[in-house]
């Protein structure tokens, strides 16, 4: 029975879409080499005398500074104590999910992996994941991190690095439109109105019908006091209603159904957008190509409540008999003197608070970021949360077209979802 529940969840992590909330960030100086605390590696009788018990990692970064700076974090640990020889391997991720549930099956796993966030309950309820509850001291975690790795009531992972989506906003366009920065939802509303014209969308964000899409509707549907799992409720189709109705009256192109979180960003930058929903790791990129545009960045404008969507990674330890091995290099790595040296580089916000508080001092648009992690929280989490992902992204997509109102998409995408959820 339990193998045939890892094979049908390996068919649904293997149909998952990548979602648009990879970090990207300014390169930093190199992680301090200096920084090295005490590393405890337990003992293994199993193992010869004097011989490193070896862990591999799994990871799918392709940028050569990530790739490096992992490495430079690695050859530290393994510097420090003479127990554990951790090694890694790059695995892309076109194929990561595949080899992961692949291996799953056929017990080749590595005895680590940096795994995208919401597909960690995937592997959980697979079994493959250590359950590491108790085993971390996870008070100093922001929430949305935090309950990412948790499955069923229980920890199966540390969370690495973050980010999150905040609100963007073209400083001289407001200014020419007499609009303040919007912080409410009506205010957003009237403000993205009062910023179209012929040739300027007042706001935009990816809408596309997948993953990347959801991410960016995620925020809305938190903002009225509904869950991920519940639309059909008045908060839930006042979310899909007031994001369609942005499109209906041409305060947001209805283009939008079209583009990532990429194009957008490159829209705004263009001067065709005045007001954008995106993530940190577009600001090196508009720094760069626009160094004369005059934005900023704020909280997502409030509904019944503040709101964000949770990116980034999450490390689990795959359940073998190396899982005591793992969390040694798992508790150097994210401890607080180790974390500060690397996480700057991958240009994420750290998921323990206690980092992120000391980071980007001389970056307020990062330091926005930073304010918005407190409401970010993760999708799902739950198993068959691709599939979830896909009825919600379908419901604001054909709202967002005309095709149903937001009542019957509401109705629609909620029957997919019980479907999953109670059935």
């Amino acid at each position: 029975m339990k193998k045939m529940l890892s094979v049908c969840l390996a068919a649904v992590v293997l149909v998952s879409a990548l979602a648009g909330c990879s970090g990207g960030g300014k390169a930093e100086p190199a992680i301090n080499q200096s920084a090295q605390p005490s590393a405890s590696a337990p003992a293994d009788s199993s193992q010869p005398a004097g011989a490193a018990k070896a862990v591999t990692l799994w990871y799918y970064w392709e940028t050569p500074l990530h790739q490096e700076t992992l490495g430079k974090v690695i050859q530290n640990f393994n510097g420090s104590q003479s127990a554990v020889k951790v090694e890694a391997k790059y695995v892309p991720f076109a194929d990561f999910k595949k080899q992961l549930s692949i291996g799953a099956t056929v017990s080749e796993l590595p005895d680590i992996v940096i795994i995208d966030s919401p597909d960690l309950p995937s592997y959980a309820a697979m079994g493959i994941f250590a359950d590491i509850t108790g085993k971390f001291d996870m008070s100093q975690y922001y929430d949305g991190p935090k309950n990412s790795c948790t499955y069923d009531g229980k920890l199966y992972g540390v969370p690495f690095g973050s980010n999150c989506l905040a609100l963007f906003y073209n400083e001289d366009m407001l200014k020419a439109a007499g609009q303040s920065v919007p912080t409410t939802w009506a205010e957003l509303r009237a403000a993205a109105k009062a910023l179209t014209t012929d040739k300027v969308s007042g706001l935009a964000f990816c809408c596309l019908q997948n993953e990347e899409g959801t991410f960016n509707f995620m925020p809305w549907v938190w903002a009225t006091g509904t869950d991920s799992f519940n639309l059909n409720n008045d908060k839930g189709i006042s979310a899909i209603k007031y994001v369609s109705d942005l499109v209906k009256d041409g305060s947001m192109t209805k283009e939008v159904i079209n583009w990532t979180q990429g194009d957008v960003m490159n829209q705004f930058i263009s001067g065709n957008v005045a007001m954008m929903i995106n993530g940190p790791w577009q600001v090196p990129t508009m720094r760069k190509e626009a160094p004369n545009l005059k934005w900023n960045v704020a909280l997502i404008p409030k509904g019944n409540q503040n709101a964000s969507v949770l990116g980034g990674e999450n490390l689990a330890v795959i359940k073998n008999d190396n899982v005591d091995s793992s969390l040694a290099f798992l508790k150097y790595m994210t401890s607080p003197d180790i974390l500060k040296t690397y996480i700057d580089v991958f240009g994420y916000i750290a998921s323990r608070k206690d980092v992120a508080e000391g980071q980007f001092t001389d970056d307020p648009i990062m330091k926005q970021f930073i304010a918005q992690m407190q409401y970010a929280q993760p999708r799902g989490p739950h198993p068959r949360w691709p599939e979830i992902s896909d009825a919600i992204s379908l419901a604001f997509n054909e709202a967002i077209t005309g095709v149903s109102t937001p009542e019957a998409a509401a109705a629609k995408a909620q029957t997919t979802i019980d479907s999953i959820v109670k059935g």
